[in-house]
């Protein structure tokens, strides 16, 4: 049995380190150890790069949004760049290039949403590379906000604030990205950013890393490889619909996590970084993503014990019940809670569901649109 209890124990160990004990000791080294910035308000040349796959029904208001940017027009550019559309998204973004010289489409052949932007990147010759989805909307001064952390040579990378602007239906991600940001503010004053998010980043150029590998994880490890930081700039406001129940939700995450697993498995992602950053990187993302396996040894190292003593039986009481409580969320009971542990128990599992998708069938490179966020 001192297999199994040395399971139990590492595995409740590492679920609680990743999810309550690192984003407290990162607030706290924040605190006593913070890297500033040195902003200033600089206007770099900039290509905005809008990946897009059958957007027809957005990239009108998308190229709007971005056209009314407060932001210098001889300094700006924007790139869209088609994967293979097969609806009017090529028409629509040729009628805004025939009326405003700052707008191009790059149309391509469909090779996948990472293969065109590695594409699109080669096509600028701007200082700045910056990226955000078809689906998304940016305040005015983001482009600036996220640009004049760029004045700072230390730093490559910068990620703004995605906000999810539709607090309806079932979706508690508000309440799970409000805790992300939280922990990604305290590893930017740290010095880096583990992870960003699509919908609104900025990259130099000559730093930016062409590889097979997602943007979100790999990119900020690209860059402190290199010796530079990547940042997080909460006034660089995206905003987005969250997806409309949490089952699309948790089709999504399954989707997105094998890249996330590709990195981590395929892409040396703890290799040549700091032991700080190495920190950060296991408690954040392995031991995160590690959750749903995690999850069920201590479920099963639970069962195993319960004969043991009083302490292995509350651990599966406990599980157990967290359970029932997701099951009353599955079913849309109105019981305080019920919502978040069922979020918390599909987001979980989908780590385990993409996994096994890696594992079995790799990484597509494609993607498709996810219509609950248009």
């Amino acid at each position: 049995m001192i297999v199994v209890e040395v399971l139990f124990w590492a595995s409740l160990a590492a679920i609680v380190w990743t999810h309550l004990g690192y984003p407290l000791a990162a607030a706290l080294l924040a605190r006593i150890r913070t890297r500033d910035v040195r902003k200033a308000d600089v206007t770099p040349g900039v290509t905005v790069i809008i990946p897009a796959h059958d957007e027809e029904g957005v990239i009108g208001a998308r190229l709007d949004n971005l056209l009314a940017l407060d932001y210098p027009s001889e300094q700006l550019e924007i790139l869209v760049v088609s994967d293979g559309s097969a609806d009017g998204t090529d028409e629509v973004v040729s009628e805004y290039v025939r009326r405003d010289a700052r707008v191009r489409l790059l149309a391509l052949p469909r090779g996948g949403k990472l293969a065109a932007l590695n594409r699109a990147v080669t096509e600028s010759e701007r200082e700045v590379v910056a990226f955000s989805d078809a689906n998304s909307s940016w305040k005015p001064d983001t482009l600036r906000k996220l640009v004049r952390n760029l004045a700072d040579p230390d730093v490559s990378y910068v990620c703004g604030k995605l906000v999810l602007e539709r607090p309806d239906g079932t979706n508690r991600e508000g309440v799970y990205w409000r805790y992300e940001l939280w922990l990604r503010a305290s590893e930017s004053a740290l010095g880096s950013i583990t992870g960003g998010n699509g919908a609104v980043y900025a990259v130099r150029r000559e730093d930016y890393v062409a590889h097979r590998f997602g943007q979100d994880l790999g990119l900020p490890d690209a860059m402190v490889k290199k010796g530079k930081r990547a940042v997080y700039e909460p006034e660089a406001v995206a905003t987005e619909k969250p997806a409309t129940n949490l089952e699309d939700e948790y089709r999504r995450k399954v989707r997105m996590f094998p890249w996330a697993w590709q990195h981590m498995l395929e892409g040396r992602m703890l290799a040549g970084v700091g032991p700080l950053y190495l920190f950060e990187l296991v408690s954040h993302r392995v031991l995160r993503y590690a959750s749903g396996l995690l999850h069920i040894v201590l479920l099963a190292s639970s069962i195993a014990l319960a004969g043991q003593g009083i302490v292995y039986q509350v651990a599966l009481a406990g599980q157990l019940a967290w359970l029932l409580l997701a099951a009353l969320g599955r079913l849309r009971i109105r019981v305080p809670a019920a919502g978040i542990a069922y979020y918390y128990l599909l987001v979980t599992w989908a780590t385990v569901a993409a996994l096994v998708s890696y594992l079995r069938f790799g990484v597509s490179p494609q993607w498709e649109r996810a219509e609950g966020v248009r």
